[in-house]
């Protein structure tokens, strides 16, 4: 889809008609991205209107079933260039972002793209999830944690969920195989005091997609996550 395009889904989608100012956002971000990707590997989509359609509005894809206007914090785990986050804080200004990332030249350009953008309330982090959720000063403090990581369901449920305040969500974005992964993770997500509650499934313009919504039920036993590259070894069953 191209600018236009995107902006009149958003509209129809979530209800949101952009500002002037989350337009040349949005734009400026896609210049910075493609600009940086040169320099760092962020994304191996750069055309423009596919940059539109698989990055900003699949990213706020999140915002289909959920009004974030009211949700204070959210916590994007791995997010790379900084999706879906940055995107859906361009949409609605009022949160709280925090992003980790185990790279720290990403780090360094999320915080340029806060500064050429005029972002506030942004927190970027250089860590690995697994030392990241073993941090008192965010282990179980956020409404939404998400992902849109590559990693399977039951691996991302361990680097998620401990960061996830009772009664909040892990939201995690996958295409195709969301039910096989699903399976997979059942008795982790269970293990970790989660409870998956939907599988949201739709399309971008004839793709599947789903937003896997688990909800925390219960705290995440202190010894999760393990230490670091452990959840990728050993995934639990």
């Amino acid at each position: 889809m191209n600018k236009e395009q995107f902006y009149n889904a958003v509209k129809e989608k979530v209800g949101i008609e952009l500002s002037e100012l989350q337009k040349d956002q949005y734009s400026k971000y896609y210049d910075l991205v493609v600009e940086w990707n040169q320099k760092i590997n962020l994304t191996a989509i750069t055309e423009e209107d596919e940059f539109y359609t698989k990055h900003f509005f699949d990213s706020i894809s999140l915002a289909f079933y959920k009004d974030y206007s009211n949700i204070e914090s959210i916590c994007d785990v791995g997010s790379g260039a900084g999706f879906p986050s940055i995107p859906l804080k361009i949409l609605y200004p009022n949160l709280k972002v925090t992003i980790v990332d185990s790279l720290n030249k990403r780090i360094k350009f999320l915080n340029l793209v806060k500064d050429e953008l005029g972002l506030t309330d942004c927190n970027f982090v250089h860590a690995r999830a697994e030392e990241f959720g073993q941090n008192k000063e965010y282990r179980e403090s956020f409404e939404i944690v998400t992902a849109r990581a590559v990693a399977r369901l039951n691996i991302l449920a361990e680097l998620c969920l401990p960061l996830v305040k009772k009664d909040g969500y892990f939201l995690s974005l996958k295409a195709q195989k969301a039910e096989e992964e699903t399976n997979e993770a059942i008795n982790a997500i269970k293990l970790l005091g989660g409870k998956l509650e939907k599988d949201l499934e739709f399309d971008i313009e004839g793709e599947e997609r789903h937003i896997l919504e688990i909800r925390k039920a219960k705290e995440t036993p202190n010894k999760y996550p393990r230490k670091a590259g452990t959840p990728n070894k050993k995934p639990l069953l």
